[in-house]
């Protein structure tokens, strides 16, 4: 572990590369960029496409081992087996689509569609995990922004493959299998764990606030040149000035340890927090103000909140304390909810089903649209579908953002649990799925981004609510199982429903079985269905989302009681 001061430049260097390694991480976004040759060039169907599109998603969203790996490994270990995996699946894609092995068995490219995916899961453990153990009092606002460029990813890749690559899938898939392990290497040497500070300071919110003001420039400046590029015709020079352009505005967070460098502070020091990285143990924020001190939580808090929300088998505990200092019980109690959770511990509690089914509901279902998106598109007469995917992106960037953002200012001022954006994004949801069935007209781009804004909220949200609720010593493991939530999503909703009911749509239209041949499906009725089903998802997401609220409010009331984060004693496991 790397023993560093307070305010030290090296947590923000690691978040500046932690930026560049989260668009890297975003590469399974490119699926809808490249789907569409695969029914073109390998002669799949629909249904095909979909299942593979589920391959995307099972094998961006198989964190187990990352998550184990975080607790046992460095960080450059995690970055180092994505940026292989990276490599070595893309390579398979690339030899397909670009028929230099021709007749690659279906089993196959699946195969290597997991693992090339499987590279984000590695990717982003590497640094998210890392990133909220180094800023451990900022959480939902660290995995805003970290979640945010992810988010992002998709409108980087959709520029570089209009203005460099030409429209093309394959030399996309070329780019992907070996401009990522390229940038990886690069990147992750700066990423490194150090010891969390006692404290923060104004510069750290100040530091916090121009990250996101940069990723939102970034993000309008991605969406306007994109659809600068779909209208006009400009010339070479115009379009890599576009370029490079964009690449500066990825640097922009490495400005605050250039600013740290060059502008040292001379005033007084922050403390050191002597505990190990990832344990979330009696961790009190600091203050701008020395005179504003919050006292660690009193006795009369701790009776009022913790008391309010154990569960009925812990009634006993102060018994058992009792028992404990005069010999008689040797067995530790078991963690509260807002310490460290073992993996095992957090699986059978009720609030854990409750929130991995919430996010299930939303990210299951918006995947489903994203995976389809090419075909929504040319289904409701859209040519160039780039667009859509444009502004999917942006729109879940600005709610991946703006989810961390917004609940960790209503968690501070209000005690507001934030799994509430969790419930208002689900209703919204649910009405912009009945928007995409109406199939009303002018109304196709407006949904696409209002869905990829509720899509990309239920990100930001869940990950600073699952280590609020369960501790950060073993995050990385329960975080990742979260993320089931999104490939299952992908195989009830895209795989077996969409995919199905598109070819069997495409085939009434040609009026004979074309089940295994590539078809286009064209009219509202390809994915009305499918629409009306997940709009019936987000419903009950919806009610089980109000349920969680009502139970963990308690929660937060403890944590956020003093208008900031304050832990309770772990239970020392």
């Amino acid at each position: 572990m790397v023993v560093l001061k307070a305010g030290s430049r090296p947590p923000w260097v690691g978040l500046g590369a932690a930026v560049w390694v989260q668009i890297a991480a975003g590469n399974a976004y490119n699926f809808p960029l490249y789907s569409h040759s695969l029914k073109t060039v390998l002669g799949f169907n629909q249904q095909q496409v979909t299942i593979l599109g589920v391959a995307n998603d099972f094998g961006e969203n198989m964190g187990l081992l990352p998550g184990l790996a975080c607790n046992k490994f460095p960080p450059w270990v995690v970055l180092l087996i994505g940026t292989v995996s990276c490599f070595l699946g893309y390579g398979v894609l690339w030899l397909a689509v670009s028929q230099t092995v021709e007749s690659l068995p279906y089993w196959l490219l699946w195969l290597a569609l997991c693992v090339a995916t499987n590279s984000n899961a590695w990717l982003c453990t590497g640094v998210l995990v890392t990133n909220m153990r180094n800023f451990p009092l900022a959480r939902g606002i660290v995995a805003g922004i970290l979640k945010g460029y992810i988010g992002l990813s998709a409108a980087v890749y959709t520029e570089i493959y209009i203005v460099v690559l030409n429209n093309s899938s394959s030399d996309l898939l070329l780019f992907l299998t070996l401009g990522i392990p390229v940038l990886c290497f690069a990147m992750m040497y700066f990423i490194k764990p150090c010891t969390p500070a006692l404290g923060d300071d104004c510069d750290e919110h100040g530091h916090f606030l121009f990250t996101q003001a940069a990723s939102v420039v970034l993000g309008i400046y991605l969406l306007a040149t994109i659809v600068l590029n779909d209208v006009l015709s400009l010339s070479a020079p115009v379009s890599y000035t576009f370029i490079a352009t964009m690449v500066l505005l990825l640097m922009a967070p490495l400005a605050i340890p250039i600013k740290m460098t060059l502008y040292r502070l001379s005033s007084k020091k922050s403390r050191i927090l002597g505990l190990p990285v990832g344990s979330s143990d009696r961790l009190i924020p600091g203050e701008c103000n020395s005179d504003k001190t919050e006292p660690l939580l009193t006795p009369s808090l701790l009776t009022t909140n913790l008391g309010s929300f154990q569960d009925d088998d812990d009634d006993s505990d102060m018994d058992m304390l009792l028992a404990e200092g005069v010999g008689a019980v040797t067995k530790k109690r078991r963690p509260k909810r807002g310490e460290d959770f073992k993996f095992s511990e957090a699986l059978i509690k009720a609030d854990f089903w409750l929130l991995f089914f919430v996010y299930f509901s939303g990210v299951g279902s918006g995947v489903t649209v994203l995976n389809n998106m090419a075909q929504i598109g040319i289904a409701q007469g859209v040519d160039d579908t780039t667009i859509l995917l444009a502004l999917f992106s942006f729109g879940n960037f600005v709610g991946r953002l703006g989810g961390g953002a917004v609940s960790e200012h209503f968690v501070r001022s209000k005690t507001t649990p934030r799994t509430v954006w969790m419930t208002c994004t689900q209703v919204i949801m649910i009405l912009t799925y009945l928007l995409f069935a109406s199939d009303l007209s002018g109304t196709l781009y407006a949904a696409t981004t209002l869905l990829g804004i509720c899509y990309g909220a239920q990100f930001s949200i869940m990950v600073p609510t699952a280590s609020e609720l369960f501790g950060l010593k073993h995050f990385g493991i329960i975080y990742n199982f979260m993320l089931l939530g999104n490939p299952l999503g992908a195989l009830f909703f895209s795989g077996l429903l969409a995919g199905y009911v598109y070819d069997k749509e495409a085939a009434n239209q040609q009026g004979f079985n074309l089940l295994n041949s590539s078809v286009t499906c064209l009219g509202p009725n390809c994915f009305r269905l499918t629409f009306l089903v997940l709009a019936g998802v987000c419903g009950l997401g919806s009610v089980l989302s109000v349920i969680l609220t009502m139970r963990i409010r308690p929660v937060y009331q403890m944590l956020y009681a003093g208008g900031s984060l304050q832990l309770p004693q772990s239970s020392g496991q």
